[in-house]
């Protein structure tokens, strides 16, 4: 609903707590130098900065809890989640204490009852986009911190609300009634950030440049309903992280789906278009917000559109976006490491290499940003089918890191698997004991498992065996799940390494005795040879490849995640022909004739992005056609 009325300004006689405006504009100040120092790799000195004021200043405290939350969303500590959390809610406090006691979106709820603006203080405005951010942060953590149905509600009611101040807080941006105040920039950003944000994840299909849900397994239904004041939407915590927005698509994947059922009955709608304009504007405005709509909006470029997606990425937009804070930032380890991401995607992998390096030796403080390095390192080092280097970091990974204990053991054994007889095994490791190792792993967060982490443990059964059969390739099986191929794909000398090493492996299911996993291994290397073909150009061998797949389909017993997946990949071969009607209805059948497989949601996502991506071609030839004909 709009805002009818405008704001005035701030009125005189408040209460003795609320600080004047221009102590809201030191307040701003004094959190963006905090930022800065925050920028540069010096997180202490910004946490030092902003401690003594975080009891008074509702900028000071929350961007204190932001970089808390911030460090708890990389470690997964619950050290370091109760700290985030019990500080995010010292933030919210602050903030209701400086909001009007009747709040935006209870006040504005009812056209009947609804004040006129001009009895809200410039600084009450602010305190509801605070608080609207305070909810959202406080749900990310709820999430993680419990996994019991009460948690859920709540963390799921917190998100309901900071979605409907947004609502209306960008109502009143838009209000040509609306009176601008002192600090409106840093307002207006705050407002941008979060309605950009909730829009982007809130649109249709995150993988096709939308959001993030209407996927199966990922979160409610879009279903508005405007009789209702909003809904509970446990998707929408993936604003909160900024650039560590790639991190809630796991959360996302763990509500457990009773949950998702029971919530199903209300929703939100979002436009993907005017998130991505929001948060655009958001990032190109000198506000204190401005650098968290960037990173928001590189994160949704350079993994969300990658991972989920076809792996057709708006580079340019992204090399934009990051090339002015490089410049001012040459040695903040968070630019670093897009900088570094960016190169990947392009297929520049030894000049990734070299970004994700220099953001390791950048800063020694935060070592959850070299673990993040380690995971691109360990990946770079698989394009290149440099396995021993690839095992390194995932060793690294799974002494230091606790995210997934489970994944990380796995790409270890994985790895020492692709070794030759002949390479030396580092450190005594036996890839079969590696693999027994991984069930007994698991690990929950909010309730569920992470989606890679079940797939490891489904591969890794078979070595419970006294007389295990090995996985074919299981290193480049997970490539493809993190959709690698892409990768490589840019660069024929990688896809020819690649394309090696699998023949190898099909040679050897050819050679060796037939057993209860031929034919799931003989359609996943089929599988793998059809990318290669498809990226070197070999399109009829290609498609071959995948039609062995769908022609196995009633022999295969364990891996059917295989069958669709081949139907998506013939599906953009056939787009890169320009056969969009062939492919609609391969991808149709992916999404509607398979269920219950491994890493379905991820499938999912990529089924979606890739029939918005027909159908608009579709769209434009057949209009293409019609101005001919008007002619």
């Amino acid at each position: 609903m709009a805002f009818l009325t405008a704001w005035k300004g701030a009125a005189p006689g408040k209460s003795d707590y609320r600080t004047p405006v221009s102590s809201l504009h030191e307040a701003l100040d004094q959190c963006m130098t905090a930022l800065d120092l925050f920028l540069t790799n010096q997180f202490s000195e910004a946490l030092n900065y902003l401690k003594p004021r975080t009891k008074e200043s509702m900028y000071h405290s929350l961007t204190y809890a932001t970089i808390l939350e911030m460090q708890a969303m990389m470690t997964f500590d619950p050290q370091d989640i109760l700290l985030a959390g019990n500080m995010m809610k010292e933030a919210q406090s602050l903030c209701q204490r400086h909001r009007k006691k009747s709040s935006v979106t209870d006040s504005f709820s009812s056209l009947v009852h609804r004040p006129t603006m001009d009895q809200f203080t410039e600084e009450e405005i602010h305190a509801e986009v605070c608080y609207a951010e305070c909810l959202l942060q406080r749900a990310a953590l709820t999430f993680l911190q419990d996994e019991n149905m009460v948690s859920f509600i709540k963390g799921g009611l917190k998100v309901r609300n900071s979605y409907q101040t947004y609502k209306e807080l960008d109502s009143l941006v838009q209000s040509s009634q609306y009176c601008k105040g002192e600090n409106h920039r840093h307002f207006e950003g705050g407002v941008k950030l979060g309605v950009g944000a909730f829009n982007l994840c809130l649109s249709p299909s995150v993988g096709a440049g939308g959001g993030l849900m209407g996927i199966p397994e990922m979160g409610l239904h879009l279903r508005d309903h405007p009789q209702d004041c909003g809904g509970l939407h446990l998707g929408g915590v993936a604003p909160t992280h900024h650039e560590f927005a790639w991190l809630s698509l796991q959360t996302l994947s763990m509500l457990p789906t009773r949950i998702l059922r029971l919530l199903e009955f209300v929703g939100f709608s979002g436009n993907k278009d005017y998130g991505l304009l929001q948060l655009e504007e958001g990032a190109s405005g000198h506000s204190f917000r401005a650098v968290l709509c960037v990173m928001l909006l590189l994160c949704y470029h350079t993994f969300l559109t990658f991972v989920l997606g076809t792996g057709n990425v708006n580079i340019e937009e992204a090399e934009k976006l990051l090339r002015p804070y490089l410049k001012r930032y040459p040695k903040g380890a968070i630019f670093l490491f897009f900088a570094g991401r960016i190169e990947v995607i392009k297929g520049n992998v030894d000049a990734a290499i070299q970004r994700f390096e220099e953001c390791c030796e950048a800063q020694q403080h935060w070592k959850q940003f070299h673990h993040m390095c380690y995971w691109e390192l360990m990946w770079c080092f698989t394009y290149k089918a440099q396995w021993k280097m690839a095992y390194f970091y995932a060793d690294l990974l799974s002494k230091e890191n606790s995210w997934s204990k489970a994944t990380y053991i796995y790409m270890k054994a994985a790895y020492l698997s692709m070794f030759g007889k002949e390479d030396y095994k580092p450190f005594g490791d036996d890839e079969v004991e590696l693999f027994r190792a991984v069930p007994g792993l698991k690990l929950k967060i909010a309730g569920k498992s992470l989606p890679t982490e079940k797939f490891a443990i489904r591969k890794s059964r078979r070595y419970l065996s006294p007389k295990p059969i090995s996985l074919p390739v299981p290193a480049l099986e997970m490539m493809y799940i993190w959709n690698g191929y892409a990768v490589i794909g840019k660069q024929p000398e990688l896809t020819d390494g690649i394309l090696e090493i699998i023949i190898k492996a099909e040679e050897m299911l050819e050679k060796g005795p037939e057993n209860e996993y031929s034919v799931d291994d003989e359609c996943l290397v089929k599988l793998l040879k059809g990318l290669c073909l498809k990226y070197l150009g070999r399109v009829q061998e290609a498609e071959e490849n995948f039609r062995i797949i769908s022609a196995n389909e009633k022999r295969i017993k364990y891996d059917h995640y295989l069958i669709p997946n081949a139907l998506l990949e013939l599906a953009l071969l056939f787009m890169e022909q320009g056969r969009n009607e062939e492919a609609v209805k391969l991808l149709e059948t992916a999404k509607q004739n398979y269920k219950n497989y491994s890493m379905e949601s991820r499938t999912h996502f990529r089924i979606q992005a890739a029939t918005l991506q027909a159908k608009s071609s579709l769209e434009k030839g057949n209009r293409s056609m019609v101005s001919s004909v008007s002619l």
